[in-house]
């Protein structure tokens, strides 16, 4: 038993020191591969980004029927001789597009389309292939972050079902008196396509946070503001599948005058009775008017949204609402211009992507929301 230490004694070498408290706890030994797991999202991403535009051309140019077969793996090889041209020709030349809208066509301008497709087709199996060697190759070394598995197993297998939607819209187009894919099937494939993309861009924003900060932002989340960019979320993915029904029976093309539709308010023929409920899916004028007026409901709505966002406490939130609002002007002003012009692809194509922009900088402003980024003071 050590005897009584004076109060005024030295502590000496020996003595033991308390150490020091550590930081980063909550990362200790969870933390996995999620700078290299973030970079293969991000590739994930500019990919899936790349799939929308193209099959948007893929559509302005009418290539999507000019492959008739749905084969995932002998189907990545293209025809490799004049026989096999002859044949993906010949079927083509069995369904409803060629006999009511390109009869004659040459092989040559089959070629052309066929390759659209081709390479559409072709771009989403790379994508499933660089989903597969990320995802089973962080897990074989080890590397996946915790809890992250299921996560990234998700976007597989949307990825996987975007595949069997793909055909279920091509095989609409295949019988019958169709010369193009059923609107509402496009409308779905387009919309699975956002929700992967928004899946994957939001891993993107969480990887790219330690565990611990996020931790700590959740605590000053502001639930009002999270709820709006929540609404926005829901209302821009409306008016996306609502501009997928108006794309897919070219609408766009049918009215081009603004802010009146033929010189009135609602369209010559705005309900069809023989048509009855199809007037959602098949009535150009119908579907065109909501397409406008849903516009109007997101622009009144993006107003609030950024008026709203200004009081948030942080800069970066308030800052992310403006760019939000910038953005959705953009977007309407462009959608404005693509009726006026009687939807060139150009201009076609160009909204399309603008969408997708809107889409992610919404996710963007909805994740700082639910966590902010700490600012000093002074900042």
């Amino acid at each position: 038993m050590s005897g009584k230490r004076s109060v005024f004694e030295e502590v000496g070498e020996g003595a033991t020191v308390p150490s020091q408290p550590q930081g980063g706890m909550i990362d200790s030994g969870r933390r996995g591969a999620r700078g290299a797991v973030r970079v293969w999202l991000v590739v994930l991403f500019a990919m899936v980004m790349v799939m929308i535009a193209v099959g948007g051309l893929t559509r302005l140019t009418d290539s999507g029927l000019s492959i008739t077969e749905w084969r995932p793996v002998t189907g990545a090889l293209p025809p490799m001789n004049e026989a096999d041209w002859q044949e993906e020709f010949a079927k083509y030349r069995t369904i409803p597009q060629y006999e009511l809208v390109n009869k004659g066509m040459t092989l040559g301008e089959f070629k052309s389309i066929y390759w659209w497709e081709w390479g559409h087709r072709q771009l989403g199996r790379a994508i499933g292939l660089v989903w597969a060697l990320g995802f089973f190759g962080f897990l074989a070394l080890r590397k996946m972050p915790p809890g992250w598995s299921g996560r990234l197993l998700l976007v597989g297998a949307l990825g996987g079902a975007q595949g069997a939607i793909g055909w279920w819209m091509v095989a609409s187009g295949l019988g019958g008196q169709m010369t193009a894919v059923a609107s509402y099937r496009l409308a779905t494939h387009l919309g699975l396509a956002f929700v992967i993309l928004g899946f994957i861009a939001w891993y993107v924003f969480t990887l790219g946070r330690e565990e611990r900060d996020l931790m700590q932002a959740r605590r000053m989340q502001e639930r009002p503001l999270f709820g709006m960019a929540t609404g926005m979320l829901h209302l821009v993915f409306l008016q996306i599948l609502i501009g997928a029904l108006v794309a897919g029976i070219d609408a766009g093309r049918t009215f081009t005058d603004w802010p009146l539709m033929a010189g009135g308010f609602l369209p010559v023929d705005f309900w069809m009775p023989d048509l009855g409920w199809r007037n959602l899916f098949e009535n150009p004028g119908f579907v065109q008017f909501i397409h406008r007026i849903v516009g109007y409901l997101v622009l009144l709505y993006a107003v609030m949204f950024w008026l709203r966002g200004r009081r948030s406490a942080h800069e970066r939130t308030r800052a992310a609402f403006s760019v939000v609002f910038v953005a959705i002007i953009a977007q309407v002003v462009l959608g404005i211009t693509t009726v006026l012009y009687a939807a060139p692809w150009q201009l076609a194509i160009a909204h399309q992507v603008v969408a997708v922009v809107v889409w992610v900088l919404i996710l963007r402003v909805r994740f700082l929301c639910r966590y902010p980024r700490a600012q000093s003071v002074r900042g």
